[in-house]
């Protein structure tokens, strides 16, 4: 009966640690950066343009907690203050990259937490202590624990850079050539942020409410840089910065600047190709080769066997 109750248990911890990895990523909770939160608040007063209603379906405003994720926070606060090796201010960064500007670094340490103690907990109800090997299957667990959920925000903040580090050229053709018939930048990326999905459609609404909310569009853009930091990001904040800030036209400046994007673009895409025959290597010997001696020395060894054995 007492077997029961474990693996009642251990089925328990197991779906404490899946949410601990889903929860804390998808799940939309009180925001880390006030600024963000006047942003939508401001957008919300504001309306008109409709880049605050976006926002708000964008940005999940209203703070339905469950009880795991209030349980996940206070938790992640008691650790986060205790362990030096918990920094608040990298996970909060690792969140705003991934677009997650809801999701509190505290509940992220909590869901860490939790994980690391449901993981190993299952692994030993499962496979028990009896060797080495158990050890170390309890040990990975520990270690799974506490890493997937980090490194699930991780990998979605890599994704959503990338997605926007793709489609900046894009943004700098289309605001060029809107430049060029005669608009202003700040109407020019009004227009453009209605062109593009998210994430750079998104960056761009959060980027134009703050310069609504009285910042200048350097600072907004700065911001922006912040949330989402790339070099093409980079080149094109300071670009645009540096032309309002002396007045110069910026249409050669952009196509300069859309061209070194592209150049930078393809430059990555011959770096990864290059490193293709490197991560080939460990498939082909430890999968393909094997399989294969095993298929065209088979028969070889068969027929040896059969022909010393009728010596």
């Amino acid at each position: 009966m007492s077997s029961y109750i474990y693996l009642a248990l251990g089925a328990g911890f197991l779906g404490i640690a899946v949410l601990a990895t889903l929860v804390a990523t998808r799940e939309h909770r009180g925001s880390p950066v006030e600024r963000v939160r006047a942003v939508i608040d401001h957008g919300l007063q504001a309306g008109g343009d409709g880049l605050g209603a976006d926002l708000t379906v964008y940005l999940d405003r209203e703070a339905h907690r469950s009880f795991l994720s209030a349980a996940a926070t206070s938790l992640g606060g008691l650790f986060s203050g205790r362990l030096t090796t918990i920094r608040e201010a990298a996970i909060r960064d690792e969140l705003m990259a991934a677009g997650m500007y809801t999701v509190s670094a505290r509940t992220v340490i909590g869901y860490r937490v939790l994980s690391t103690v449901a993981l190993p907990l299952l692994a030993l109800l499962l496979v028990g202590l009896h060797g080495m090997l158990d050890v170390l299957i309890v040990a990975l667990a520990v270690f799974a624990g506490w890493v997937l959920p980090l490194t699930y925000v991780q990998r979605r903040a890599r994704r959503r850079i990338e997605t926007i580090d793709r489609a900046l050229p894009d943004l700098v053709d289309l605001v060029t050539v809107m430049i060029e018939a005669g608009l202003s930048f700040p109407q020019a990326l009004r227009l453009a942020s209605g062109q593009f999905g998210p994430p750079l459609g998104d960056e761009l609404k959060l980027t134009l409410q703050e310069q609504t909310m009285g910042l200048s569009i350097e600072e907004a853009l700065t911001h922006m840089a912040e949330r989402a930091d790339t070099p093409a990001m980079r080149s094109f904040v300071r670009t645009m910065a540096q032309g309002e800030r002396m007045g110069i036209s910026l249409g050669q400046i952009m196509r300069n600047l859309a061209h070194e994007m592209r150049a930078r673009r393809r430059a990555n895409a011959e770096e990864r190709a290059q490193k293709t025959p490197v991560l080939m290597l460990f498939p082909l010997v430890f999968l393909i080769f094997p399989a294969l001696f095993i298929v065209l020395m088979t028969p070889a060894v068969i027929g040896l066997i059969h022909n010393l054995g009728s010596l």
